[in-house]
């Protein structure tokens, strides 16, 4: 059975992901397994809650769903490949997904319309770099980056030339309306109280 290691010289695939053990957790970047150990500690936790409460109420009986790690969101370049040949996997904090034939019973198969990362000092630099352009690569929409300790959200938009404008940033007294859902509204000072 394959076993995940953060080196680059193998490459691996949503099939092995799968054999990986449960209580470890990875992301897996065009083939390279990436550790997302230790679990977010409760700030962070906290944050993904009040993005969670208030799309879930928001989407209430319309045809967008909202989903919070952990969540596989499987992303490939070429549509409906299988597992063997899917090689990216990652988990993002909250993702909202309004085509529900790219939800099963393992998560999402293809780009949510939305994805929030709430950026943690061990992952920040991969969130912002990596991650970022694997997002654009895939065409998600809406991108927001969450800076828990200075209570500023960082969103991308992406343009009709399929790469993410400049960043807009919002914080802690902003109510952001959702560009990639009609009359979703998320108030960030509900986000970050305690």
């Amino acid at each position: 059975m394959p076993q995940p290691k953060q080196q680059y010289d193998e490459r691996f695939t949503y099939a092995d992901y799968l054999t990986w053990p449960d209580d470890e957790r990875w992301e897996l970047i065009d083939g390279v397994p990436y550790s997302m150990s230790p679990a977010p500690g409760s700030k962070h936790q906290h944050i993904q809650a009040g993005f969670i409460a208030q799309l879930y109420m928001q989407l209430k009986g319309r045809s967008c769903q909202v989903f919070g790690a952990p969540f596989d969101v499987r992303l490939s370049d070429v549509y409906n490949q299988g597992d063997n040949e899917i090689d990216t996997v990652v988990q993002p904090d909250v993702v909202v997904v309004c085509d529900k034939s790219k939800i099963d019973d393992r998560g999402c198969n293809g780009a949510p319309d939305l994805v929030i990362e709430i950026l943690s000092p061990a992952t920040s630099k991969y969130d912002l770099s990596d991650k970022r352009y694997l997002y654009e690569r895939h065409g998600v929409g809406e991108l927001w980056f969450v800076h828990p300790l200075d209570k500023t959200s960082m969103i991308f938009y992406l343009q009709e030339n399929k790469r993410y404008a400049s960043p807009v940033v919002y914080g802690i007294d902003a109510t952001v309306a959702l560009k990639s859902v009609d009359g979703v509204v998320i108030d960030l000072g509900e986000v970050f109280s305690e």
